[in-house]
């Protein structure tokens, strides 16, 4: 008798999504995972793998040599997984339950969104960085339009305003980012991967900028309130950034980065105090204020 997906508990429900999202976006499982994500014992995991295969009948192969269960080459999703959430499951560890639609328990209205990356291709990069390969892909670049390129990606960056990857580009070598929902298309590359692709060359990704926020001198008439609002110590603020992720923070947050806090505008709640900090940051075209000259007050 065939097993009807909505006759499952919530429980098996979330597990079963556990196994999609593991094999659609990382491109295996093992019954081990289920244990340590859920402590349920050796039988009930079998059970699961059993129920989902049962329900999508062409997702799961079965590596042997390996004993892992990896993605069939005609997989198709169980779930409707919203990106949002896929994003945050593969980025913070939560988020792999079953989406459900439920009201709030009170109010809430998200600000708009930039458009959500498409979930096949991000299930490429994804496996390519859980399995170490390159991608080649179809790129959207604002300066020369639609472009095909071989990356290696490494890691997702969240800039507060959309999703990249992080990778080494082959056509330009050297480490960049690349925004998820430009990519319109993306598969395997084969190949060796170099030991200048590996992260550990990334200068910007490996490197740690520690920058000291204060109150805006200029802008801010209560500092107290800022300084209550950003849970600061002694006035100040301390944040550990890598390099690489320094311009989009600052631009997200508004921080002003002129020298002499010049900036005007109720925007600029924060001032950069150790701009000094920022030397050979690469991204810093993003910085408000930081390549401007200072304004006469």
């Amino acid at each position: 008798m065939a097993i009807d997906l909505h006759d499952l508990t919530q429980a098996q429900r979330d597990r079963l999504a556990f196994i999609e999202m593991r094999v659609r976006f990382l491109g295996e499982v093992r019954r081990q995972d289920l244990f340590g994500r859920f402590g349920i014992q050796a039988a009930a995991a079998t059970r699961d793998l059993a129920a989902y295969k049962d329900l999508v009948p062409g997702n799961l192969d079965y590596d042997s040599k390996n004993k892992v269960y990896v993605r069939a080459e005609l997989f198709r999703p169980l779930f409707d997984l919203p990106p949002a959430r896929v994003l945050a499951w593969l980025t913070r560890g939560y988020g792999d339950h079953e989406p459900t639609r439920q009201r709030p328990l009170i109010p809430s209205e998200p600000a708009a969104e930039i458009n959500d990356p498409d979930l096949e291709v991000l299930s490429v990069i994804t496996r390519a960085i859980h399995r170490k390969s390159a991608v080649q892909i179809s790129y959207r670049a604002v300066s020369s339009g639609m472009t095909s390129r071989v990356i290696v990606p490494f890691a997702l960056a969240d800039s507060g305003s959309r999703w990249h990857v992080r990778a080494y580009d082959r056509r330009s070598n050297e480490f960049r980012d690349f925004v998820l929902a430009r990519i319109a298309d993306a598969r395997f590359e084969g190949g060796p991967i170099a030991d200048e692709e590996l992260p550990g060359h990334d200068i910007q990704w490996n490197r740690i900028v520690e920058m000291e926020l204060v109150p805006h001198p200029a802008n801010m008439r209560n500092p107290d309130t800022i300084e209550a609002e950003y849970g600061m110590t002694d006035g100040m603020l301390v944040i550990r950034l890598r390099a690489a992720l320094v311009g989009y923070m600052l631009r997200r947050w508004n921080v002003d980065c002129t020298p002499d806090h010049s900036l005007r505008g109720g925007e600029s709640h924060l001032w950069l105090k150790n701009r000094q900090a920022l030397y050979g940051v690469t991204n810093l075209f993003l910085a408000p204020g930081y390549g401007e000259p200072s304004k006469d007050r």
